[in-house]
């Protein structure tokens, strides 16, 4: 990596599917070119998947490599289904995440950090978009990040160098069929 060349912000967002796997792609891209890469997931957490098990087997390679979910499960999209309580604590969960998230952005020890799902946690009030935003504009210039989940906000998406909106257009849970373990987690 040419570190003398400014840090690109890309955004993955959209109803579809391929959010996440599209970043992880990207990690994986840039920790084989010899990069530095950091993966924070603001609301995966409290189960183990596929894609979890492959970076931390990478990362165990030569710690170029890391991932970090800070979660502990899906947000409801129908609040009725979570207890106050149960938002509160994992908008602390969220809470605690971004603090480490301007930690690690500002050491300037990455050349690559995923912000796994963190449109969810803005759109939820979890995080203020505000100092999303801040933080962007404020990262050293070197530093590339990708932005993931549903709900991107304008604020966001005018700071980003690429912003790619996946659609959806079939699902097999439309069907009934639940999700493939090495499929969709």
């Amino acid at each position: 990596m040419n570190r003398s060349q400014p840090g690109l912000v890309l955004i993955n967002t959209g109803t579809g599917k391929g959010k996440t796997t599209a970043a992880l792609g990207t990690a994986i891209r840039a920790w084989g070119d010899g990069q530095k890469v950091l993966i924070l997931q603001f609301i995966k957490g409290a189960w183990k998947y596929g894609e979890l098990k492959a970076i931390e087997t990478l990362g165990k390679a030569d710690g170029r490599i890391e991932i970090r979910p800070m979660g502990d499960g899906f947000v409801f999209h129908n609040k009725d289904k979570e207890s106050e309580e149960e938002f509160q604590r994992k908008t602390a969960l969220a809470k605690e995440a971004w603090d480490m998230v301007k930690q690690e952005v500002m050491s300037d020890a990455w050349d690559l950090i995923v912000l796994d799902e963190i449109n969810y946690a803005i759109h939820f009030g979890m995080l203020d978009v505000k100092d999303v935003g801040s933080l962007i504009q404020e990262r050293p210039k070197r530093l590339n990040m990708i932005l993931t989940g549903r709900y991107a906000r304008e604020e966001l998406i005018d700071l980003a160098d690429t912003v790619t909106e996946m659609t959806l257009v079939k699902h097999a849970f439309q069907k009934g069929i639940r999700a493939r373990k090495g499929i969709e987690f």
